[in-house]
């Protein structure tokens, strides 16, 4: 099977759609689609249902279903859909099979969340996902900066169908080694740490990169992108200074408001309710003055 178009779709904004959540706490697919047309209207091409920014570990298999399916009717070919799995081996190969069934072209698999996660158990977990879904590309999300990049290649040697990596370790250093390690030209490399995180590791291997603000300001994200993709790091870093308060209010206590403040800046727009689930929480009054002050800042 050639995997080539999906490695070349790879290459660019993989935007990670929020779950906009209604009055009554359930899933608001009104908004949801709307959300998801203003993506696709404002030119991103890959989108992720069940991310994090999605708030995937706070929904439940219903659902995680629902939003998977929901996000390829409304792609409707006009993006690549990448849909997130994870937690236990079985919950991750049927949510898998799900999504090939539903019509999308790949997933990509959540960091275990076990304790105790070996580098061959790491192979195992993602092996048995690969394996029930030949025909998908797999892009395992990888935050352990333990993890070898000899033992991606060893899985890949496996598994051809695992075309892409979300690294998501913040170290330019590290990233350019275990690509290296893997295999540079080998996988499609995704900088998994947003924007602020793209332009140096672009510089060393990436060719695209993972966004939740691009479901605030899909033209600021792409803006960065098409800089990066002219090797114009000036233009790129101009972009980073536009955008770095409201990434580092994402990233501030080990990432506690990243949904958050992505969901806040969306209700200043008026395109949805600000309320995210637990383990999540909505942001401090205090705060929301500046990020509507931020979004109002930005051409939008």
């Amino acid at each position: 099977m050639d995997l080539s178009p999906l490695k070349a779709a790879l290459a660019d904004v993989v935007a990670i759609p929020v779950t906009p959540f209604a009055e009554d706490g359930g899933i608001d697919t009104a908004v949801h689609r709307a959300l998801l047309r203003r993506l696709l209207d404002g030119g991103v091409r890959v989108v992720t249902p069940n991310g994090n920014t999605g708030e995937f570990y706070a929904l439940t298999p219903d659902e995680r279903r629902a939003v998977t399916e929901l996000t390829i009717d409304e792609a409707g070919g006009r993006a690549t859909v990448l849909v997130g799995v994870g937690h236990d081996v079985p919950t991750a190969v049927a949510a898998a099979e799900h999504a090939r069934d539903a019509g999308a072209e790949m997933v990509m698999v959540h960091q275990p969340v076990h304790p105790y996660v070996s580098q061959d158990g790491w192979i195992d977990y993602h092996r048995t996902i690969a394996e029930a879904v030949p025909e998908l590309g797999v892009v395992p999300y990888i935050r352990n900066p333990l993890l070898a990049g000899e033992r991606l290649a060893e899985l890949a040697d496996s598994c051809p169908n695992v075309i892409g990596v979300k690294y998501a370790v913040p170290d330019a250093a590290r990233f350019a080694a275990f690509a290296r390690d893997a295999g540079l030209e080998r996988f499609v490399w995704i900088a998994g740490l947003a924007e602020l995180y793209a332009p140096s590791y672009f510089a060393t291997g990436a060719t695209g990169f993972t966004s939740g603000l691009v479901n605030v300001a899909p033209g600021v994200s792409l803006s960065m992108l098409e800089a990066l993709r002219a090797g114009d790091y000036t233009a790129a870093m101009k972009v980073w200074e536009q955008i770095r308060r409201f990434e580092d209010l994402r990233a501030d206590r080990q990432s506690a408001d990243n949904v958050t403040v992505v969901k806040e800046a969306l209700a200043a727009l008026g395109l949805c309710r600000r309320d995210v689930r637990a383990p999540s929480r909505v942001l401090p009054e205090a705060q929301r003055a500046e990020v509507a002050g931020l979004v109002a800042g930005w051409s939008i």
